[in-house]
């Protein structure tokens, strides 16, 4: 048969309970005092112990402790801690000296380690996180301290989670918080970035003349390579004009020659050159003196006559002696002369058929006057 609990007993019972629900009673050491019944806070771990032994550790909500016997010896935290890493002076590989200081975020994963492996975590986790940052730092030169930071973090977590795994905690990041440099190498860096901006400045501008004088050269290029081929166009263009013009005035002159043969082969055809011979010679009499002041001429100057007689004998000359080559020709006689010596051609160039004439008739009134 259960008895009915008295009011006194059912009053203090509610006491009990209202003072566990609360917040954990601590004792001179800073840890809950037994109160029969407890209540564990979520993410709190409480180690007991039972005359002065670890005995077990207690889960958040309700649990219920013998007086006198267990006592709560340690109270862990199972959040995440952020721990200020106090500043401290490190040396890089290049002999700098740095003022650094970092926060450092863990978490406590096994509460009977973390209270009986080591007498307080928080100030070895601190110094440790202290001594391992010095030894990456010497191991970089200060320009890789900058330029990789991150790595130097991750580098000092896994250092620092080999030493904590049997405290029961677990480093999860470390973070350099702030860096102070001496003041002469604050300068010494502030002059070396203001040399590299003006030699970036100095390389692109003369980038920029380079670009601009090579521009301007392939452009000086390619114009004189356009001026010489529209003047190679030019040239030949010329060139051809004047051949055409050549070849038709020699075919116009060559088609005059062939009318003055066939004239001259017809009938009174020896009277109208002899009538043309006469009116050049006394046309030439006209341009005497005008182009020098040496004057050459015949003894018989007025007589009209005797020039076109010795004209016309020049040309019966001429006409037998090409009669006589080509019956040779004919013949097959002149081949061995041939290929002996050049033969003499006679050609009759339209463009100078009047100064040759002139010149044949001069040599023989000079050695018929000197006959006479």
């Amino acid at each position: 048969m259960f008895k009915t609990p008295s009011i006194r007993s059912t009053r203090l019972l509610k006491l009990m309970v209202n003072h566990a629900s609360r917040r954990h009673i601590t004792g001179r050491g800073g840890t809950p005092i037994n109160t029969i019944i407890v209540f564990v806070p979520q993410q709190e771990a409480w180690v007991v112990e039972r005359f002065g032994r670890f005995t077990r550790i207690l889960e958040p909500g309700i649990n219920f402790l013998a007086p006198i016997v267990h006592k709560v010896a340690y109270v862990q935290s199972l959040k995440e801690l952020a721990i200020d890493v106090p500043q401290q002076a490190a040396i890089t590989m290049d002999n700098v000296t740095l003022n650094l200081d970092g926060v450092l975020y863990l978490r406590v994963t096994d509460p009977h380690k973390a209270s009986y492996g080591v007498e307080d975590a928080e100030f070895a986790i601190t110094q440790l996180a202290q001594t391992t940052m010095r030894s990456e730092i010497g191991k970089i030169a200060l320009d890789t301290v900058f330029r990789e930071r991150e790595t130097l973090n991750v580098n000092i977590v896994e250092a620092l989670n080999k030493a904590a795994e049997a405290w029961g905690l677990t480093c999860l990041r470390y973070e350099i918080r702030d860096m102070k440099l001496p003041k002469k190498i604050q300068e010494a860096m502030q002059m070396q970035v203001e040399a590299e901006r003006k030699k970036r400045a100095s390389i692109l501008e003369s980038e920029g003349i380079r670009e601009a004088d090579i521009n301007v050269a392939e452009g000086q290029k390619k114009a004189k390579i356009l001026n010489s081929e529209a003047f190679k166009m030019e040239q030949i263009n010329n060139a051809e004009g004047e051949a055409n013009a050549i070849l038709a005035k020699a075919k116009a002159k060559a088609n005059a020659i062939n009318v003055v043969a066939q004239a001259i082969s017809s009938k009174n055809g020896v009277n109208a050159v002899s009538y043309n011979v006469a009116e050049q010679y006394v046309s030439a009499f006209s341009n005497l003196a005008q182009k020098g002041n040496t004057v050459l001429l015949p003894a018989n100057t007025g007589d009209v006559g005797s020039m076109v007689s010795q004209a016309m004998a020049i040309y019966t000359n001429l006409s037998e002696a090409n009669k006589v080559k080509q019956t040779l020709s004919e013949t097959g006689e002149l081949k061995e002369e041939e290929q002996q010596s050049q033969p003499t051609n006679i050609n009759v160039n339209p463009e100078s058929w009047d100064t040759d004439t002139h010149t044949l008739f001069s040599s023989e009134l000079d050695s018929h006057d000197k006959q006479n």
